[in-house]
């Protein structure tokens, strides 16, 4: 008479059961022992390094070999029982799909550890970091596709047969998304040539603002009164475009006008009186102050210096202290500031002449000058 051990059930023994439980149970204590106190300990250690490879690889290990030990061990036990046909082919897929799971998030960890330590070493690399979003996404399309073409290869499907269907589709989608595509692969020249990264002020045409995200079909700009603008990534590859991050000093040139009344020593001593007020401010270099030119209604003058600094509201700040010393010191002088003005002759059916400033005629001697 059979014992209890040797009564089958589904085609396997009761004993050859506990024997596949017991080695699982087994399996999975030693494999939470060696994550528990061999892996702790190792992670402990690695912390206390400045190499971050260590730090990456006792992650990986954690986060995806030890659980694929786990589904390994499960298997095997499992494999060595009889099983019909069809749970034994489920139990295969399973394996296989776990398994892939497993691998392409475990190659797609190592890809995107490499590039990232590839991208930090250039120039600008950490700003480059900050801007992997698209990369990554698709990197992870093509390991993720890559990984389960393999996966249906090895569970018998035939693969020639998805490819040659991928590609005729990627012709396709390609042929219907031109504009996806082309601002697609301009991401790429904007995150590998640079000309512009998160948090420059950017002017394109008529239109300027900070740039908010670089993402794989378009690029959104905060402007300055607050709405968002989304430019596609070709409109802005193909525009010039003003970046003012990039600037590391700022030339300033503007003008100031005196009347025509101003006296010859006056005139000759304004350049020099401008240069004392520009060279005066801080983080300012000075360049030049001339005499330009006859104006319609003002003596003009033109000076040109540079702010070693990039911010707009340091060089707003230098050029309303210039303003002022400006006024205060031609004020000084008696020089005035000239605004526009017209003076206007006009003669009546006497001859006799008018001069006309804003509303009020003023009689003028004719003297020789009367027809």
């Amino acid at each position: 008479m059979e014992t209890l051990l040797e009564q089958e059930y589904f085609g396997n023994s009761v004993q050859a059961y506990l024997i596949v439980l017991g080695v699982i149970l087994l399996g999975l204590l030693l494999v939470a022992a060696f994550k528990r106190f061999i892996l702790k300990r190792v992670h402990a250690w690695v912390e206390s390094t400045d190499n971050a490879y260590d730090d990456f690889a006792v992650e990986t290990l954690s986060k995806y070999l030890v659980p694929m030990v786990d589904y390994v061990i499960v298997y095997a036990a499992l494999k060595t029982l009889v099983w019909p046909e069809r749970f034994a082919n489920i139990l295969e897929v399973v394996f296989v799909v776990v398994l892939t799971y497993y691998a392409i998030r475990l190659v797609s960890s190592v890809i995107l550890m490499l590039l990232r330590t590839y991208i930090r070493r250039q120039e600008g690399g950490e700003e480059k970091v900050k801007q992997m979003g698209g990369i990554i996404l698709i990197v992870n399309i093509v390991i993720w596709i890559t990984g389960l073409v393999f996966m249906f290869g090895n569970l018998g499907y035939d693969v020639t047969a998805i490819i040659a269907g991928m590609g005729i589709g990627g012709i396709a989608i390609a042929l219907a998304a031109q504009n996806i595509i082309g601002d697609l692969f301009n991401y790429f020249v904007i995150f590998f040539d640079r000309p512009f990264e998160v948090g420059d002020f950017l002017v394109v045409g008529d239109k300027n603002g900070v740039v908010e995200k670089i993402g794989i079909k378009t690029t959104r700009i905060a402007t300055l009164s607050g709405e968002q603008l989304v430019f596609s990534n070709s409109d802005l590859t193909g525009s010039r475009i003003h970046n003012y991050k990039k600037m590391q000093r700022r030339r300033i040139v503007f003008g100031v006008g005196v009347t025509y009344e101003t006296s010859p020593e006056d005139l000759r001593a304004i350049p020099s009186l401008l240069r004392e007020i520009v060279s005066s401010q801080k983080d300012v270099t000075f360049d030049r102050a001339h005499f330009k030119a006859f104006g319609d209604s003002s003596l003009d003058f033109e000076i040109v210096y540079f702010v070693e600094n990039a911010e707009f509201n340091a060089y707003m700040d230098v050029q309303q202290e210039i303003n002022l010393q400006i006024y205060e010191q031609l004020g000084n002088r008696g020089i005035s500031i000239a605004f526009p003005t017209r003076t206007l002759y006009i003669r009546n059916e006497n001859g006799m002449k008018f001069q006309v400033n804003g509303s009020m005629p003023t009689a003028v001697e004719n003297g020789s000058n009367q027809n």
